[in-house]
């Protein structure tokens, strides 16, 4: 689909913005550049004419986004946990996109659970409610298992969803080349790859049945986990365009007057949703990855209820201690081992020099440890990040988009539940049990036997293995004095002892 067209895409977009008064918002909301302004608005208003009235109800930049499609909206979803970023005012607007969109109709919702369950409705279903909340890709309505009495939230995409998406990504990769273009600079971030990955993450929450396998590994890892419930799916009634998941009633996370009226703490809230993202990240390296106030309620007994899993993010255990290395090393304020980890992490080109990088980055961290608690900021971090690791040649990590932006979206929950937290006290403790349990000696024995436990799987195979190396160097030189081809047993003996050793450590650890 990318070609020409998107261009029109957009000026449309830009226009619209235009049209609903939201260009300006939106650009002094993210402190662009005179160039880019500049450029915006010579795009938007001659073509203001083209651009999408949107709802007049709304404050213009959430008018702007609702009428651009689901891409659009999923972007002020983010933009909404930020009123650091973004002022209080525009956030509060902006929350609206979360969960409260206007629905499709309900008798289309239960037509396409029917087509695509192969079921009749009101046979499986004794109660089925009209939408009970709507967001950018799918709506949830309240029912009821006829057969068990069970209580469940059924989830269904939206009609057109996954070509409406794919027109508004198409547009966002035209976008990326356009900043490119106009800010060389912005290619060290390397927008084309975070537009691909965020594709990549979208496409994948347009399959139910993804999310459903996603709510149910979840579950599992966090079954032990204190302060959070994970309703589980009902399998037999979820496919790919429908959803079918445990209820569970409880008080939105971003309605703060109600959360007080419960009786809940909004401070040990906001320190809980920050250590428990950090715990599933760190812990488990699968943590969801999407986790605004529209997904998150809280239960009377005070855990709160996560939903929503179409967006997970993992990372592989060694990424995970460099992440957590990273932390700490700020929290501690070791920026020279903070600069070892991005040169052992091969994340900064290994010609650059490492005291003057700890030196940058201590320029980063200083002022920000310096500040009031309520003004440090992740968000801040990752700013001043950018500004450091650009002078030293380091490029986008793919891998950690997921992660940085989850975080910042995290942040940005906990900080309008608590407008005075400590992101660093809160987030020390998670941290250096990660580190305690990973990187000390208990880990380093670790390792070894699951390396063991690799190479033993080779144990079988080793003699032949030596014998035909041993054989290629018969036929190419004499072999050196101290060099006998003939203890095939004695390879097989290595073999096996290399074997033995890592069932056994396995076994201990």
């Amino acid at each position: 689909m990318r070609g020409p067209h998107n261009i029109v895409r957009l000026i449309r977009t830009l226009a619209t913005l235009e049209r609903t008064g939201g260009i300006g918002v939106v650009l002094e909301a993210f402190k662009a550049p005179p160039r880019l302004r500049v450029v915006a608005r010579i795009l938007g208003w001659p073509f203001k004419w083209l651009g999408k009235a949107g709802d007049p109800s709304l404050p213009p930049a959430t008018r702007a986004l609702t009428a651009l499609g689901p891409a659009y909206i999923k972007f002020g979803q983010v933009l909404s946990t930020r009123p650091d970023i973004v002022g209080e005012e525009m956030a509060e607007q902006l929350k609206y996109l979360q969960d409260k969109l206007p629905p499709f109709p309900t008798l289309v919702a239960k037509r396409m659970v029917e087509e695509e369950l192969e079921i009749s409705v009101d046979r499986v279903f004794s109660e089925f409610s009209d939408a009970v909340a709507a967001a950018s890709i799918a709506q949830v309505h309240r029912a009821r298992l006829a057969e068990t009495g069970e209580e469940v939230a059924v989830k269904v995409l939206r009609p057109g969803i996954e070509r409406a998406f794919r027109r508004d990504i198409d547009a966002f990769y035209l976008a990326a080349s356009v900043i490119e273009a106009l800010s060389p600079s912005s290619r060290r971030l390397r927008p084309f790859d975070v537009i691909q990955h965020f594709e990549g993450v979208v496409l994948g929450e347009l399959d139910l049945r993804l999310e459903s396998a996603a709510a149910a590994e979840f579950a599992a890892n966090t079954e032990g986990d204190e302060g959070i419930l994970v309703p589980r799916p009902v399998w037999q009634y979820s496919a790919r365009q429908v959803m079918t998941i445990g209820w569970a009633e409880g008080v939105s996370m971003a309605d703060n007057a109600a959360l007080d009226a419960a009786g809940h703490d909004r401070r040990v809230l906001a320190a809980r949703v920050l250590q428990l993202f950090l715990s599933h990240a760190l812990r488990d390296g699968y943590f969801h990855a999407d986790m605004h106030q529209g997904n998150l309620k809280v239960a009377a007994s005070g855990d709160i209820i996560a939903y929503d899993f179409g967006i997970m993010g993992r990372l592989d255990e060694y990424t995970r201690r460099v992440y957590a290395e990273i932390l700490i090393g700020f929290i501690r304020k070791d920026y020279r081992r903070v600069a070892e980890v991005h040169f052992e992490a091969g994340y900064v080109p290994a010609d650059r020099d490492i005291d003057e990088f700890a030196s940058a980055l201590r320029v980063v961290g200083e002022p920000i440890f310096g500040m009031d608690a309520s003004r440090i900021s992740m968000a801040r971090l990752l700013a001043y990040l950018f500004e450091v690791t650009e002078r030293f040649g380091m490029q986008t990590r793919t891998e950690l988009i997921l992660l940085q932006r989850t975080m910042v979206v995290v942040e940005g929950v906990a900080r309008s539940l608590d407008p005075h937290i400590n992101i660093w006290e809160v987030a020390r403790p998670v941290v250096e049990a990660y580190i305690r349990d990973s990187v000390g000696p208990q880990a380093a024995i670790r390792d070894l036997g699951r390396t063991l436990r690799v190479l033993s799987r080779f144990g079988p195979r080793l003699p032949g293995i030596v014998e035909a190396r041993l054989m290629q160097q018969v036929t190419e030189e004499p072999p050196p004095p101290v060099v006998r081809r003939g203890h095939p047993a004695l390879w097989f003996g290595l073999g096996a002892a290399v074997m033995g050793a890592g069932v056994w450590i396995g076994t201990l650890i």
